[in-house]
């Protein structure tokens, strides 16, 4: 029997280039999105491909596949500071109802479940790096906690039909990911600067720019995930690139690769906003034999022409 994964938030950035990997694996595959923040052209590709299914379905209400699975994903939610903070509640629904209706579906299939979450779960951290058994300094009524708690909150869910249940689950919190597929109007740093380079328009800096960030390549993402997927891993894994860069780094570095001269422009810096973010990967490194292989430079020059279609078209 050929092995079948369905992925939710499949028409976004990962969940796209995650059916993409598993198809290459010879899975089939299920993709279901409601395109609230996902896009088809994402998907495109795929249009003629006769292992991939699109159900398009609001994944908080109840979804019933007939079907065998192997594995359910889910990756749908609003996932940058623009798109949570204009769909709060469909954030919180798709962290909480969309989790509950997605581990139901894997426990009557007996599938393996994995959930995205987020390096978001340790909000304005006090600790860098930061370890998967950091507890994380989350505000729960703050501008972000629509995003923040609904994986958190995902996060539990999950463990507890573990626990209760004995399903096979996984749950990778994903740090700052790049590539092509992103929209050029997600609000994300490195998007906004390829965008605004490519352009030749000043690129935004909020506050100083001396904030961190840790960018990791979409392709060495993907490679994580599959894998955690086929561990014996249970506990929560970051994954991401270690290599933390500021604010100021990455608009220098995206100038130089898009060729733009003009001075950056500088804004009040959002309230809650993290200082650092960097993920500590001992953990993947021993139990997934995984650390990240495309360097910032790298990944930005893969990802470039993607966007240059994008503003000239």
């Amino acid at each position: 029997m050929a092995k079948r994964v369905l992925i939710t938030g499949v028409a976004g950035f990962l969940g796209s280039h995650l059916a993409d990997r598993f198809l290459a694996d010879g899975w089939e595959v299920v993709g279901v999105d409601n395109f609230a923040t996902g896009t088809p052209r994402n998907l495109r590709h795929l249009e003629c491909e006769s292992r991939f299914d699109l159900v398009e379905h609001d994944i908080s209400k109840p979804l019933f596949v007939d079907v065998p699975l192997t594995g359910v994903l889910h990756f749908a939610s609003p996932a940058s500071p623009i798109d949570y903070a204009e769909l709060p509640i469909q954030t919180l629904k798709v962290g909480g109802l969309g989790t509950h209706n997605t581990l139901g579906l894997a426990h009557r299939h007996g599938a393996r479940y994995l959930l995205a979450s987020t390096s978001e779960v340790y909000g304005d951290p006090q600790v860098n790096p930061q370890p998967e058994e950091y507890w994380g300094n989350v505000n729960p009524v703050g501008p972000r906690s629509m995003y923040d708690e609904a994986k958190r909150y995902a996060e539990a869910m999950t463990v507890a039909y573990r626990r209760a249940h004995g399903m096979e689950t996984r749950i990778v919190r994903i740090f700052n990911t790049y590539g092509p597929r992103m929209r050029p109007d997600d609000g994300r740093v490195v998007s906004n600067f390829i965008v605004q380079g490519l352009k030749g328009e000043p690129m935004t800096i909020y506050g100083a720019g001396t904030q961190t960030r840790s960018f990791c390549y979409v392709d060495d993402l993907v490679e994580g995930i599959v894998r955690l997927l086929h561990s014996v891993r249970t506990a929560p894994t970051n994954l991401g690139n270690p290599e933390e860069r500021s604010m100021l780094d990455l608009a220098a570095l995206v100038m130089e690769e898009t060729g733009s001269s003009a001075s950056p422009v500088f804004r009040p810096l959002p309230p809650d906003d993290p200082t650092v973010r960097c993920p500590d990967i001992g953990a993947a490194r021993r139990e997934l034999e995984w650390t990240p292989t495309v360097g910032l430079r790298e990944g930005i020059r893969r990802t470039m022409p993607y966007f240059r279609g994008l503003v000239a078209g």
